[in-house]
């Protein structure tokens, strides 16, 4: 027998409309909890939302059946306007051939020659921490983020004030699209006073940025074996290279999803960190044992089991990627619930990596639970799962294992006494981290 799914009116919608502008978690999580694992939000106009924290629903659609769920217009359409048609904004054919083509890019061996050049613009950026000081850390981490994103692209290629206008664009970009997600009944204003229009000029000034880097690439002749090298060299089955244009898409989507998401990460596990000293007693620990145990980074990293798993619990609880989208191409059922063709799915991480049916005392912060053989996948999703599971995990995570076991190795962190503040935008953001670090002693 079908289910019918619950639906919010659109008269609740509308009523919560600033408060889900603000903050759309805490509506959600409410009606979540009235309705069930799966509500829809009728927006109006016969434009519905499902929204899903039924994890064996979410794997289902991002893995089982993700032939048949797509990526819904939010990226294929409204975010591709200013990112361009690369990995993250393309499906079907296309994303296939550019998966199968970048792929070799982010292989292990391929990321150990980055391992250097990520390990270096990570301690100029945390040079900038000032001792002793109420330090609002997330801007620290966002340049220490996207300057780790440059330098394993182009090793050095980029003048200072190229990556300032290009981390001023990508963030400006972000914040104009979540206007117009959020605010679907303002689409006409943004148009009529030409915010999109001047966000499209941005994102050009952007691609014109980036073209000129790749150029001056190309002229040089020199290789750094970085990820521009690698994305240059890399070729499709039928021997040919990307064109200009698609190279900047992939080199746009990577500046965005590479730099945003770890920011946001590493400030929470700062935050995270503050409230339990313990951890960073046993962080600092490993640290001193892994560097004195390794010839290289790369053992380094595989040393740090703990710092890892620390990494792990922060993202269960504030994972970056908070909502995955899909459209469903035909009619569907999953255990009763019928799913009309064309629904738009919001699968909410946020509320799955929370799920009291999936994880003991699940608002606490116990990085036990990734030690040893313990296995969360079926509700675990920080990099999404699947075939469209995030090309740069590992990338990643190797990049929070070095800024995490170098920030604890220099610092004591303190200061986070009260409620770790979120701001859910197309990620969700942390708010307010104001944070203490005092030096260790030696």
């Amino acid at each position: 027998m079908k289910n019918m799914i619950p639906t919010v009116s659109t008269f609740q919608f509308l009523k919560n409309a600033n408060r889900i502008l603000r903050n759309p978690l805490p509506f959600h999580h409410e009606n979540f909890e009235k309705f069930g694992d799966v509500f829809q939000i009728d927006l109006g106009f016969g434009k519905k939302i499902i929204f899903c924290r039924n994890a064996g629903l979410a794997k289902y659609a991002l893995q089982k059946n993700q032939k048949d769920y797509h990526k819904s217009e939010i990226q294929t359409k409204e975010m591709a306007k200013y990112i361009g048609h690369g990995l993250l904004t393309t499906d079907g054919e296309k994303w296939k051939k550019q998966r199968r083509m970048i792929q070799p890019a982010f292989h292990k061996k391929q990321l150990a020659r980055l391992l250097e050049s990520i390990d270096s613009a990570i301690k100029i950026e945390l040079d900038k921490i000032k001792p002793n000081k109420e330090t609002d850390i997330f801007p620290i981490f966002n340049d220490l983020a996207f300057q780790t994103v440059v330098q394993s692209l182009f090793s050095g290629a980029a003048n200072q004030e190229e990556i300032d206008r290009l981390q001023y664009i990508t963030e400006a970009a972000q914040k104009m699209l979540v206007k117009e997600l959020r605010q679907p009944f303002k689409r006409w204003y943004f148009h009529l006073t030409g915010k999109i229009r001047h966000h499209l000029q941005l994102t050009q000034e952007a691609r014109d940025i980036l073209k000129k880097i790749v150029a001056e690439r190309k002229a040089g002749g020199k290789r750094y074996d970085d990820l521009l090298d690698m994305l240059l060299d890399a070729r499709y089955e039928d021997g040919n290279g990307m064109d200009e244009e698609q190279l900047i898409d992939e080199i746009l989507i990577l500046f965005t999803a590479g730099h945003e998401t770890t920011s946001n990460a590493l400030t929470f596990i700062a935050e995270l960190l503050a409230k339990h000293p313990e951890v960073q007693e046993k962080i600092s620990a490993e640290t001193k044992k892994a560097k004195a145990g390794s010839e290289n980074l790369f053992q380094f990293l595989k040393s740090c089991t703990y710092t890892a798993a620390v990494i792990e619990e922060s993202m269960r609880l504030y994972p970056p990627v908070y909502f995955i989208d899909r459209v469903n191409l035909e009619e569907d059922e999953y255990e009763g619930i019928s799913i009309p063709k064309g629904s738009s799915l919001l699968f909410s991480m946020f509320e799955i990596h929370r799920h009291k049916s999936h994880w003991e005392n699940p608002e606490k912060f116990d990085p036990e639970r990734f030690m040893g053989e313990n296995n969360h996948e079926p509700f675990y999703y920080p990099f999404g799962a699947g075939p469209r599971k995030c090309i740069g995990n590992n990338f990643a995570m190797y990049e929070m294992i070095i800024a995490v076991a170098e920030l604890v190795s220099r610092y004591k962190i303190s200061g986070a006494s009260g409620k770790i503040e979120v701001l859910p935008l197309i990620t969700l953001k942390p708010k307010n981290a104001l944070l203490k670090f005092s030096p260790r002693s030696l």
